[in-house]
């Protein structure tokens, strides 16, 4: 969702961009030995997933490296959901 919100990017990246990075994260979370998907898996994968997906304002296209430091910010910039303990 912050992908199209994002004051440097065009557009965004797709529902189907989401559930890639979600898909990615469960088989990671799976090769771990785990049945749940941690925000550490979903921040090691954001990158090499959803930067190629994204189109950002025609005055940052010729920048090196745009597009990965916009995702960078998104992911530190969302905050981690916390569950809480009854």
């Amino acid at each position: 969702h912050q992908t199209r919100q994002h004051a440097r990017v065009t557009v965004g990246a797709s529902p189907r961009g989401s559930l890639a990075l979600l898909k990615l994260a469960r088989a990671q979370a799976a090769l771990d030995g785990r049945d749940y998907v941690l925000p550490d898996d979903i921040k090691a994968y954001a990158e090499p997933v959803l930067v190629h997906r994204l189109i950002l304002n025609p005055e940052l296209w010729l920048r090196a490296g745009s597009a990965q430091e916009v995702v960078r910010n998104i992911v530190n910039y969302v905050p981690v959901p916390v569950v809480e303990r009854r």
